[in-house]
């Protein structure tokens, strides 16, 4: 993999503090969360050896590798090894002891080498349905040839018999794949993504579903455990329906978790480890395949609205070059016929033959000439003037929610947050849905593009708070660089932008639209960034 390749890989990690540290403290870390998981996984250890249905070391492994790339492998063998020399004080020989770190890091490492390879095209943020199963099948392989390997070297050291190695490979197989696949994921997306799962009610109930689900299924003994098992599901298919990729890796996370406290707490309740991790391992692979489908059944809705809303872009930009001709054509005419008219007038009185009869005769033809310029301008006002009929009670939320939906994607590509504060018990407001959207769209973006234009990390702030009278007064603010002085105090420059590209349409038609509604629309200041005011009618107000 080329430099620039690994530069690319780097960028898309979330937490800059975390690529700011140096190679060997990201190793440390690396190495004392590979100790610390090898010892809270020894479940049920096979023998004298650390083969456990439950290894999250390598799920770590996977993420350190795909994130930071190749140049970290040398720290899965020192992990490996430091973790045997901790936890199980060589329990092979020597020379067995270090062909088996070099067997795992080694498996681990030629499987990532492939995975992360140009012609691969893997993306380690987990952006598709493809990376995922890429993910999922490269676990598949290489735990299966890491954990044949690994116990055939222990039976050719005369350590196991070989009776046992199918019984020990599956443990050490199952034990490896779960680990990738329920830590991974979570590792790849939390560091990745500038959200995972948004903390709400129903964030606790999911919670509180799958510790529901552990305690029934723990609760019962034998067979009766592992028939209730698909009880679990219906959690984590919830998690993947309602938050997408990320949430349901929180979910399977928990999940994971709950069971292994469980098996050390009630160790009696425990029929068979290795299957529970069998079918945590289908769990948690159809939770990740749903969640994933979801994210991108999200991603193709936002893609689409971008795009219709770029073709309603393209489409206003035609209907106003359009409109530009009509009005060019319809006031030319009578325009330059007044000139004309006003010119004969002038050049009479000038040359002093003028014909009071004839003057005003002449006169009056450019009056109405004029009159038809100005009926031009009334009739085009009355074309574009806002449309009142599709005025309905909105609630202010539905608004707010729906308007940062369609500006999410501008948000995440300069990673800024969007803040949304909105008083409890607000009425309805009486508007036209998609043109206060509109509004609130242009203002939103106006915020996003200020703090890009700064090139650092930034938020905006969507408010929502009972105005003066029967009014809701909203106030989108952000910490960009905020307004010049002649627009802070006072009035807006009709047509200016602050941009070098813009056309200075956005504020005012914000602020005809707000107008048009029976509000007003005003510029607020702050310490750092700028803010924008306005106010709509209670839906109670304007009926």
């Amino acid at each position: 993999m080329s430099e620039r390749t690994e530069a690319k890989r780097a960028t898309a990690v979330a937490v800059p503090r975390i690529l700011s540290q140096h190679r060997a403290f990201i190793g440390l870390l690396y190495i004392a969360g590979y100790v610390l998981l090898d010892w809270i996984s020894l479940i049920e250890p096979y023998a004298p050896f650390g083969i456990s249905p439950w290894n999250p070391g390598t799920g770590l492994s996977f993420a350190l590798v795909l994130l930071f790339g190749r140049r970290m492998i040398p720290f899965l063998f020192v992990g490996v090894l430091l973790s045997d020399l901790v936890h199980r004080p060589l329990p092979l020989p020597w020379p067995a002891e270090l062909s088996a770190a070099l067997l795992i890091a080694g498996g681990y490492a030629a499987a990532l080498f492939a995975l992360m390879h140009p012609r691969i095209r893997f993306d380690p943020t987990l952006s598709s349905m493809r990376d995922l199963i890429l993910l999922m099948v490269v676990a598949v392989l290489s735990a299966a040839v890491v954990a044949s390997g690994y116990v055939a070297l222990t039976v050719a050291a005369g350590q196991l018999p070989a009776a046992d190695f199918v019984s020990a490979a599956l443990r050490y197989w199952v034990g490896d794949v779960i680990g990738i696949i329920v830590v991974t994921p979570f590792a790849l997306l939390a560091l990745t993504r500038r959200r995972m799962l948004p903390i709400s009610l129903e964030t606790v109930l999911q919670l509180a579903a799958i510790l529901a689900a552990l305690a029934l299924v723990l609760g019962y003994s034998d067979e009766r455990q592992l028939q209730l098992f698909y009880v679990m599901f219906l959690p984590i298919v919830w998690m993947a329906v309602r938050s997408g990729s990320e949430g349901v890796t929180v979910g399977i996370l928990v999940t994971q978790l709950g069971l292994i406290v469980g098996f050390i707490l009630f160790p009696e309740e425990a029929s068979d480890v290795t299957a529970f991790q069998a079918l945590m391992l289908v769990l948690a692979a159809t939770g990740l395949i749903a969640g994933e489908l979801v994210t991108e059944r999200r991603r193709t809705e936002t893609q689409l609205r971008l795009q219709q809303d770029s073709l309603s872009r393209l489409a206003r930009l035609g209907s106003m070059g359009e409109l530009a001709a009509a009005i060019a054509h319809e006031l030319n005419q009578p325009l330059m016929a007044a000139g004309t008219y006003t010119r004969i007038v002038n050049d009479a009185i000038v040359a002093g033959d003028a014909d009071a009869a004839t003057v005003a005769q002449t006169a009056g033809k450019a009056v109405a000439q004029v009159e038809r310029a100005a009926e031009v301008v009334r009739r085009l006002r009355a074309l574009v003037r806002l449309d009142r009929s599709n005025r309905a009670p909105v609630g202010v939320e539905r608004i707010v929610r729906e308007t940062l939906a369609l500006c999410q994607p501008d948000l995440d590509s300069i990673r800024a947050d969007a803040r949304v504060v909105v008083a409890p018990d607000l009425p309805p407001v009486m508007v036209d849905l998609l043109q206060i959207e509109q509004a609130l769209l242009n203002l939103a973006r106006n915020s996003i593009e200020a703090i890009g234009a700064t090139g650092e990390v930034g938020a905006i702030t969507i408010e929502a708070v009972p105005g003066d009278g029967d009014f809701v007064e909203m106030r989108v603010s952000d910490t960009g660089p905020g307004f010049p002085s002649d627009l802070a105090d006072g009035a807006f420059l009709p047509l200016s932008s602050t941009k070098t590209e813009g056309l200075g349409f956005g504020l005012p038609l914000c602020k005809s639209i707000i107008e048009a509604h029976g509000g007003r629309l005003w510029l607020g200041g702050q310490a750092h960034g700028a803010a924008v005011h306005f106010t709509l009618p209670a839906a109670r107000a304007a009926r």
